[in-house]
């Protein structure tokens, strides 16, 4: 059975599964340098209360990076969010957060053929990635992830049609990067892939099987919906409205 939801677990599984080039704290904050792997692995954190006047200092941490100031905003933060939006911040991609037992998926398999694990990518799954604006800082995302991980490779009419990532911490197995090539989309790739990973997990001891995706991203949350995933926590990030140079 799956452990009852635990989004303290789920958000350790993020940062260990899709991890920053480094991360150091600042007063109340977290700050990570993600040398350009996205938001998940370049927003701050606030792991004490903090106040307006905390802010600044963050800011300047963050552009020394070449980053947008941006806080990652967990759903017990009310008092954090009210802060950032008081100073402007505004709201960017929400996202969802969904979880299962991976045995709720290992009842079938896909079709022989149709899906595949790997490390280290193969070229034309790099293609794949770079064809939906995932480049290779976001690769150096995956090299960075510790422990048990691999690369799915999907199929679909006998030629190359989506690719993935997963990786493993503490029993969770977290799916990341799951882009299909739009020809291929709503044939099932997507299925099969998170099927091979709900198996590869289960090689690898772990018992519970987790996404996270953007909820704007209409097709990933019914995929996931359609496989029994529970939605089990969400976050959301605020922005500051002048972007990476001081205002």
């Amino acid at each position: 059975m799956m452990r009852q939801p635990d989004t303290d677990h789920l958000f350790d599984v993020i940062e260990h599964t899709w991890p920053a080039f480094a991360q150091s704290t600042l007063g109340p904050w977290t700050i990570r340098d993600g040398r350009g792997g996205g938001k998940r692995v370049s927003a701050a954190t606030a792991r004490a209360p903090a106040s307006a006047e905390d802010l600044p200092a963050a800011e300047d941490a963050m552009r020394s990076f070449g980053e947008v100031p941006r806080f990652m905003v967990r759903p017990e933060q009310d008092a954090l969010d009210k802060m950032l939006a008081q100073a402007n911040y505004t709201v960017v991609d929400p996202v969802n957060i969904y979880a299962c037992p991976v045995e709720s998926l290992t009842g079938t398999k896909p079709p022989r053929t149709a899906s595949f694990d790997i490390w280290e990518p193969m070229a034309i799954q790099l293609d794949i990635w770079q064809a939906g604006g995932i480049g290779p800082a976001r690769i150096d995302v995956m090299r960075r992830a510790k422990g048990p991980k691999t690369a799915l490779f999907g199929r679909d009419d006998n030629r190359p049609a989506a690719t993935g990532f997963a990786a493993i911490h503490d029993g969770t197995a977290m799916v990341h990067a799951l882009e299909v090539l739009p020809r291929h989309r709503k044939r099932g790739v997507g299925r099969h892939l998170m099927t091979h990973a709900a198996h590869w997990a289960a090689g690898h001891g772990a018992t519970e099987l987790s996404v996270v995706c953007t909820a704007a991203n209409t097709g990933a949350n019914t995929l996931y919906t359609s496989l029994g995933m529970s939605l089990v926590g969400h976050y959301h990030y605020r922005q500051h409205p002048t972007g990476a140079s001081a205002p």
